[in-house]
Protein backbone atom coordinates (compact mmCIF):
# COMPACT_ATOMS: atom_id res chain seq x y z
CA UNK A 1 0.00 0.00 0.00
CA UNK A 2 1.31 3.45 -0.95
CA UNK A 3 2.50 5.77 1.80
CA UNK A 4 0.29 8.83 2.23
CA UNK A 5 2.34 12.04 2.27
CA UNK A 6 -0.33 14.73 2.22
CA UNK A 7 -3.93 14.61 3.38
CA UNK A 8 -6.14 17.68 3.02
CA UNK A 9 -9.67 17.39 4.39
CA UNK A 10 -12.51 19.90 4.12
CA UNK A 11 -10.19 22.85 3.51
CA UNK A 12 -11.89 26.25 3.47
CA UNK A 13 -10.25 29.57 2.59
CA UNK A 14 -12.04 32.92 2.63
CA UNK A 15 -11.20 36.35 1.25
CA UNK A 16 -13.54 38.51 3.29
CA UNK A 17 -17.02 37.21 2.52
CA UNK A 18 -15.87 35.27 -0.54
CA UNK A 19 -15.28 31.51 -0.09
CA UNK A 20 -12.29 30.99 -2.40
CA UNK A 21 -11.88 27.30 -1.52
CA UNK A 22 -14.76 25.29 -0.07
CA UNK A 23 -14.44 21.88 1.59
CA UNK A 24 -11.60 20.77 -0.67
CA UNK A 25 -10.15 17.34 0.07
CA UNK A 26 -7.10 15.95 -1.74
CA UNK A 27 -4.37 13.39 -1.06
CA UNK A 28 -0.84 12.82 -2.39
CA UNK A 29 1.00 9.50 -1.99
CA UNK A 30 4.76 9.10 -1.92
CA UNK A 31 6.31 8.69 -5.36
CA UNK A 32 3.37 10.16 -7.27
CA UNK A 33 2.57 13.27 -9.29
CA UNK A 34 -0.88 14.67 -8.55
CA UNK A 35 -2.34 17.46 -10.68
CA UNK A 36 -5.07 19.99 -9.94
CA UNK A 37 -6.61 21.55 -13.03
CA UNK A 38 -9.35 24.10 -13.49
CA UNK A 39 -10.16 27.53 -14.94
CA UNK A 40 -8.67 30.84 -13.88
CA UNK A 41 -10.09 31.98 -10.56
CA UNK A 42 -11.06 28.46 -9.48
CA UNK A 43 -8.93 28.66 -6.33
CA UNK A 44 -5.97 26.54 -7.43
CA UNK A 45 -3.22 28.87 -6.20
CA UNK A 46 -5.23 29.61 -3.06
CA UNK A 47 -5.31 25.88 -2.32
CA UNK A 48 -1.51 25.57 -2.50
CA UNK A 49 -0.91 28.70 -0.44
CA UNK A 50 -3.25 27.41 2.28
CA UNK A 51 -1.47 24.05 2.38
CA UNK A 52 1.87 25.88 2.69
CA UNK A 53 0.51 28.04 5.51
CA UNK A 54 0.79 31.30 3.56
CA UNK A 55 -2.98 31.83 3.84
CA UNK A 56 -5.16 31.15 6.89
CA UNK A 57 -7.63 28.31 6.43
CA UNK A 58 -10.08 26.02 8.17
CA UNK A 59 -9.95 22.27 7.80
CA UNK A 60 -7.20 19.69 8.17
CA UNK A 61 -3.77 19.59 6.53
CA UNK A 62 -1.64 16.57 7.47
CA UNK A 63 1.87 16.10 6.11
CA UNK A 64 3.77 12.88 6.79
CA UNK A 65 1.15 12.07 9.44
CA UNK A 66 1.59 15.38 11.28
CA UNK A 67 -1.13 18.02 11.68
CA UNK A 68 0.17 21.27 10.19
CA UNK A 69 -2.32 23.60 11.90
CA UNK A 70 0.23 25.22 14.25
CA UNK A 71 3.31 24.64 12.09
CA UNK A 72 5.11 27.72 10.71
CA UNK A 73 6.05 28.01 7.04
CA UNK A 74 9.74 27.64 7.91
CA UNK A 75 9.07 24.45 9.86
CA UNK A 76 6.96 23.07 7.01
CA UNK A 77 9.90 23.64 4.68
CA UNK A 78 12.19 21.98 7.21
CA UNK A 79 9.88 18.96 7.30
CA UNK A 80 10.04 18.57 3.52
CA UNK A 81 7.10 20.60 2.18
CA UNK A 82 8.03 23.19 -0.45
CA UNK A 83 6.09 25.55 -2.73
CA UNK A 84 7.30 27.09 -5.99
CA UNK A 85 4.89 30.02 -6.49
CA UNK A 86 3.63 31.22 -9.85
CA UNK A 87 5.71 34.42 -9.43
CA UNK A 88 8.92 32.35 -8.86
CA UNK A 89 10.22 35.06 -6.47
CA UNK A 90 13.87 34.92 -7.49
CA UNK A 91 16.50 37.44 -6.40
CA UNK A 92 17.26 39.16 -9.71
CA UNK A 93 20.46 40.90 -8.54
CA UNK A 94 21.99 37.70 -7.15
CA UNK A 95 23.74 35.00 -9.15
CA UNK A 96 22.18 31.70 -10.11
CA UNK A 97 24.38 29.87 -7.62
CA UNK A 98 23.57 32.29 -4.79
CA UNK A 99 19.84 31.87 -5.46
CA UNK A 100 20.24 28.10 -5.30
CA UNK A 101 22.19 28.23 -2.06
CA UNK A 102 19.48 30.40 -0.49
CA UNK A 103 17.09 27.52 -1.13
CA UNK A 104 19.10 25.49 1.37
CA UNK A 105 18.89 28.13 4.12
CA UNK A 106 16.96 25.95 6.58
CA UNK A 107 19.46 23.13 5.98
CA UNK A 108 22.39 25.49 6.68
CA UNK A 109 20.78 26.45 9.97
CA UNK A 110 20.59 22.88 11.16
CA UNK A 111 24.13 22.06 10.04
CA UNK A 112 23.27 19.80 7.10
CA UNK A 113 26.48 18.58 5.43
CA UNK A 114 24.93 17.49 2.12
CA UNK A 115 24.25 20.89 0.57
CA UNK A 116 27.14 20.84 -1.92
CA UNK A 117 26.02 17.40 -3.09
CA UNK A 118 22.48 18.76 -3.59
CA UNK A 119 23.87 21.64 -5.65
CA UNK A 120 25.71 19.17 -7.88
CA UNK A 121 22.47 17.21 -8.36
CA UNK A 122 20.60 20.37 -9.35
CA UNK A 123 23.30 21.20 -11.91
CA UNK A 124 23.07 17.64 -13.23
CA UNK A 125 19.31 17.96 -13.62
CA UNK A 126 19.54 21.46 -15.13
CA UNK A 127 22.85 21.72 -17.05
CA UNK A 128 21.88 25.18 -18.29
CA UNK A 129 21.94 26.48 -14.72
CA UNK A 130 25.49 25.18 -14.32
CA UNK A 131 26.51 27.05 -17.46
CA UNK A 132 24.96 30.23 -16.04
CA UNK A 133 25.91 29.75 -12.38
CA UNK A 134 27.71 33.12 -12.17
CA UNK A 135 25.06 35.13 -14.08
CA UNK A 136 22.49 37.28 -12.32
CA UNK A 137 19.07 35.61 -12.10
CA UNK A 138 17.50 38.69 -13.70
CA UNK A 139 19.45 38.06 -16.91
CA UNK A 140 17.93 34.60 -17.49
CA UNK A 141 15.22 33.72 -19.99
CA UNK A 142 11.74 32.77 -18.77
CA UNK A 143 12.45 29.06 -19.08
CA UNK A 144 15.77 29.39 -17.28
CA UNK A 145 14.11 31.34 -14.47
CA UNK A 146 11.60 28.53 -14.05
CA UNK A 147 14.45 26.00 -13.94
CA UNK A 148 16.13 28.14 -11.29
CA UNK A 149 12.93 28.29 -9.25
CA UNK A 150 12.66 24.50 -9.40
CA UNK A 151 16.34 24.06 -8.59
CA UNK A 152 16.16 26.41 -5.62
CA UNK A 153 13.18 24.47 -4.26
CA UNK A 154 15.09 21.20 -4.64
CA UNK A 155 17.92 22.66 -2.55
CA UNK A 156 15.60 22.51 0.48
CA UNK A 157 15.58 18.70 0.02
CA UNK A 158 11.78 18.47 -0.26
CA UNK A 159 9.70 15.35 0.17
CA UNK A 160 6.72 17.00 -1.52
CA UNK A 161 7.16 19.77 -4.08
CA UNK A 162 4.12 21.94 -4.85
CA UNK A 163 4.30 23.72 -8.21
CA UNK A 164 2.00 26.61 -9.12
CA UNK A 165 1.59 27.03 -12.90
CA UNK A 166 5.21 26.15 -13.87
CA UNK A 167 4.41 26.50 -17.60
CA UNK A 168 2.84 29.96 -17.33
CA UNK A 169 4.10 32.41 -19.94
CA UNK A 170 6.59 30.00 -21.52
CA UNK A 171 6.96 29.12 -25.20
CA UNK A 172 5.63 25.67 -26.22
CA UNK A 173 9.08 24.06 -26.63
CA UNK A 174 10.18 25.36 -23.23
CA UNK A 175 6.92 24.10 -21.68
CA UNK A 176 7.73 20.61 -22.93
CA UNK A 177 11.22 20.82 -21.45
CA UNK A 178 9.98 22.07 -18.07
CA UNK A 179 7.28 19.39 -17.87
CA UNK A 180 9.86 16.74 -18.79
CA UNK A 181 12.06 18.05 -15.96
CA UNK A 182 9.11 17.81 -13.56
CA UNK A 183 8.41 14.23 -14.65
CA UNK A 184 12.10 13.38 -14.13
CA UNK A 185 12.01 14.75 -10.57
CA UNK A 186 9.99 11.72 -9.52
CA UNK A 187 13.10 9.60 -10.14
CA UNK A 188 14.94 11.62 -7.48
CA UNK A 189 12.38 10.58 -4.86
CA UNK A 190 10.40 13.83 -4.85
CA UNK A 191 6.59 13.65 -4.94
CA UNK A 192 4.77 16.49 -6.71
CA UNK A 193 1.50 18.38 -6.36
CA UNK A 194 1.09 20.24 -9.65
CA UNK A 195 -1.26 23.15 -10.33
CA UNK A 196 -1.65 23.69 -14.06
CA UNK A 197 -4.00 25.53 -16.40
CA UNK A 198 -2.50 23.48 -19.24
CA UNK A 199 -4.76 20.55 -18.40
CA UNK A 200 -3.64 18.31 -21.25
CA UNK A 201 0.02 18.49 -20.22
CA UNK A 202 -0.76 18.11 -16.51
CA UNK A 203 -2.81 14.95 -17.02
CA UNK A 204 -0.14 13.48 -19.31
CA UNK A 205 2.57 13.57 -16.62
CA UNK A 206 0.50 12.98 -13.48
CA UNK A 207 -0.84 9.80 -11.88
CA UNK A 208 -3.97 11.23 -10.30
CA UNK A 209 -5.92 14.40 -10.92
CA UNK A 210 -8.48 16.74 -9.40
CA UNK A 211 -10.68 19.28 -11.17
CA UNK A 212 -11.26 22.42 -9.11
CA UNK A 213 -14.17 24.64 -10.12
CA UNK A 214 -15.48 27.63 -8.16
CA UNK A 215 -13.38 26.62 -5.18
CA UNK A 216 -14.75 23.07 -4.98
CA UNK A 217 -13.44 19.70 -6.13
CA UNK A 218 -15.78 18.90 -9.03
CA UNK A 219 -14.11 15.70 -10.28
CA UNK A 220 -11.23 13.43 -9.35
CA UNK A 221 -9.68 10.19 -10.51
CA UNK A 222 -6.66 8.59 -12.20
CA UNK A 223 -5.28 11.07 -14.72
CA UNK A 224 -5.77 8.69 -17.66
CA UNK A 225 -9.47 8.38 -16.78
CA UNK A 226 -9.93 12.13 -16.38
CA UNK A 227 -8.31 12.66 -19.78
CA UNK A 228 -11.12 10.57 -21.30
CA UNK A 229 -13.94 12.04 -19.21
CA UNK A 230 -16.41 13.80 -21.58
CA UNK A 231 -16.86 16.72 -19.17
CA UNK A 232 -13.09 17.26 -18.88
CA UNK A 233 -12.64 16.91 -22.64
CA UNK A 234 -15.36 19.48 -23.34
CA UNK A 235 -14.17 22.00 -20.75
CA UNK A 236 -10.39 21.59 -20.80
CA UNK A 237 -9.18 19.28 -23.55
CA UNK A 238 -11.30 20.28 -26.57
CA UNK A 239 -9.76 21.74 -29.69
CA UNK A 240 -10.17 25.29 -28.41
CA UNK A 241 -8.54 24.43 -25.10
CA UNK A 242 -5.73 22.53 -26.82
CA UNK A 243 -4.94 25.41 -29.15
CA UNK A 244 -4.99 27.82 -26.25
CA UNK A 245 -2.63 25.61 -24.25
CA UNK A 246 -0.16 25.42 -27.12
CA UNK A 247 -0.13 29.19 -27.44
CA UNK A 248 0.88 29.73 -23.82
Amino acid sequence: MAERLLTVRDLNVRYGKVEAVYRASITVDRGTIVSVIGPNGAGKSTLLNAIMGVLPSRGTVEFCGNDMEKTSIERRVGQGLCLVPETRELFAQMTVEDNLELGAFTRYRRGDKGIRQSLDKVFELFPRLKQRRTQFAGSLSGGERQMLALGRALMSSPTLLMLDEPSLGLAPLIVKEILHNISELRKTGVSILLIEQNARAALQISDYGYVLENGEIALEGPSAELAHNPRVIESYLGMGGGEKAEQQ
